[in-house]
């Protein structure tokens, strides 16, 4: 399928939104392109390493929720997922900072359920992108760095981080089966 931001970099026409947009479906195709793997493999942890497919997937898409929300003001879309993952107090965190156990409570059997988590959280990531001007990027919207972190920072950091962490799944998917 060719999309319009296909079309526009074919004509040169792409600017700093369209980029990001781009970028920012990315981690969902890599996530959709896992191998299916059972219950078992989701929640492995390969070579004794905290993080299992499950944590990453999860962590990847609640990363992007806390900090977009962060952003927006709007609620979570975890608000709509809470139920579904059933990870009780564990699962109102993000995963940052998370000592080998706390990681080790993260199991998730349904593997569909974490990739459409982490679609919400992209498409509403993508959904606020096309709302922005190129101008909005500049803005400084947290001084407690240095150097201070603009909006447009923020965001390849959300999106950047969210690939890193699915190519990890990836290799330990490719790894467990």
């Amino acid at each position: 399928m060719v999309t319009a931001v296909d079309v526009k970099s074919r004509m040169g026409d792409m600017n700093s939104i369209d980029i990001l947009t781009d970028l920012s479906q990315r981690p969902l195709q890599a996530a959709q392109a896992l191998p299916d793997l059972s219950p078992e493999q989701l929640n492995s942890r390969l070579g004794g390493h905290p993080n299992s497919v499950a944590w990453l997937l999860w962590h990847s898409g609640r990363e992007i929720d806390v900090q977009l929300s962060d952003l927006t003001g709007r609620p979570q879309q975890w608000e709509d997922f809470r139920n579904r993952f059933d990870l009780g107090e564990i699962g109102e965190t993000f995963g940052y900072g998370h000592s080998p156990e706390q990681a080790a409570e993260i199991k998730v059997d349904d593997q569909q359920l974490l990739v459409d988590y982490l679609a919400a959280t992209l498409n509403a990531f993508t959904d606020y992108a096309k709302t922005l001007s190129e101008d909005d990027f500049d803005e400084v919207i947290d001084r407690n760095w240095t150097l201070a972190v603009t909006r447009g920072v923020r965001m390849v950091s959300i999106i950047d981080d969210s690939i890193q962490h699915v190519a990890q799944a990836a290799f330990i998917a490719g790894a467990s089966v």
